[in-house]
């Protein structure tokens, strides 16, 4: 029998896994040039977050049951992935932003094990469990969906869109949108409010990109050349003039 929640998952799931896969092509440019340049590891970090909170809210720990199976599987492949990208960028990033990555991820996993902790032996019953960890989650995906507005900034500063892939925006949105739609389909509020912001943010980062990604960089141009063509012109004049009559 055909189950739109669950073919909405599948699909969701897939697109996912295109959107977890999009920087591979960035961290490739790293690794090839041996350095993070301008890149920003936030969103990664908060992804990261986002996709531990909703493998814990899939389980059957918090769950009704295996309903969530697909978010849960998904979630765990993409942290994966987040954690390889930070892993490559704290590798061949300056001091400084090492620093900053580990003062990130450090309170991330902290408060990713008390809530596993409390919602497994402070939390009975289901109804609860949901609710708790789904208020963390919500929080989580706000802020991985948000993340991606230090791109945008860069971006709008650069006047240069390469630090924000095409692939990764609209991958975001279609994300952001089969999500929302999952939860929607399955009644479940801690799943359509945060999609639902994603979907925003996505069309934001698709708007930027498709502004931006027509200007073009003006051509540099070199003072002392263009003043030694200056002076060619005005010599060629004025041996023009001296053999006039």
């Amino acid at each position: 029998m055909f189950d739109l929640h669950v073919t909405t998952g599948i699909i969701g799931c897939v697109v996912s896994l295109l959107l977890f896969a999009a920087p591979i092509l960035t961290f490739k440019r790293v690794i090839t040039k041996g350095s993070v340049e301008q890149y920003s590891c936030i969103p990664y970090i908060l992804t990261l977050f986002s996709n531990l909170m909703y493998t814990w809210y899939g389980l059957p720990v918090v769950s009704s049951g295996w309903e969530n199976w697909a978010l849960s599987g998904i979630s765990s492949l993409g942290a994966l992935f987040e954690s390889i990208f930070i892993i490559i960028y704290t590798w061949f990033a300056p001091r400084g932003k090492k620093k900053l990555v580990m003062m990130m991820v450090s309170p991330i996993l902290i408060i990713f094990g008390t809530a596993v902790f409390l919602s497994s032996f402070s939390v009975h019953t289901h109804e609860m469990r949901k609710v708790f960890v789904g208020s963390i989650v919500m929080v989580a995906s706000v802020l991985m969906y948000g993340s991606p507005l230090v791109a945008v900034k860069q971006v709008m500063r650069t006047k240069r869109v390469k630090f924000m892939p095409f692939y990764l925006s609209l991958f975001s949105f279609l994300t952001s949108l089969l999500w929302m739609l999952y939860g929607i389909l399955g009644r479940d509020p801690f799943l359509t409010a945060p999609s639902a912001i994603g979907c925003l943010m996505g069309i934001l980062q698709l708007v930027v990109y498709c502004i931006y990604s027509k200007c073009k960089e003006a051509p540099k141009t070199n003072p002392d050349i263009e003043r030694a063509d200056v002076m060619k012109v005005s010599a060629s004049e004025e041996d023009t003039k001296g053999q006039k009559p």
